[in-house]
């Protein structure tokens, strides 16, 4: 099935179907790039209007669990927090292909798929 662009809530609803799961979240932004697998606790979301620059976002999403983040040399370091942040924009495409979540904003790609065990 081809990707379905979702709206926020859209979105929302359906990532909250995988809390208890353990996903994998990639992130592309410029020439970074992450690769994190975690156990799905909750979701939660978050504003801040007291932005010192415009490289801080207004919203973000928080993927809250335990879990680690891959480094260059192959291994796996925990996650510094509890959670994953992804910071959203208005202009955030939400989208979905029945497997994986993609959200494209200005400043990168991020997709969030069902991990395999580990």
């Amino acid at each position: 099935m081809s990707q379905q662009y979702l709206t926020i809530e859209e979105f929302n609803q359906l990532l909250q179907e995988w809390n208890g799961e353990r996903i994998k979240i990639a992130k592309q932004e410029l020439a970074d790039h992450d690769s994190i697998s975690m156990h799905l606790d909750s979701i939660s979301y978050s504003k801040d209007t007291r932005r010192i620059d415009g490289y801080e976002p207004m919203h973000t999403i928080q993927l809250n669990g335990s879990g680690q983040i891959e480094t260059d040399g192959d291994g796996f370091q925990p996650l510094p927090d509890s959670y994953y942040e992804i910071p959203l924009e208005d202009t955030t495409k939400y989208q979905f292909d029945e497997n994986t979540f993609t959200l494209v904003t200005e400043r990168g790609i991020y997709t969030i798929e069902i991990a395999g065990e580990q």
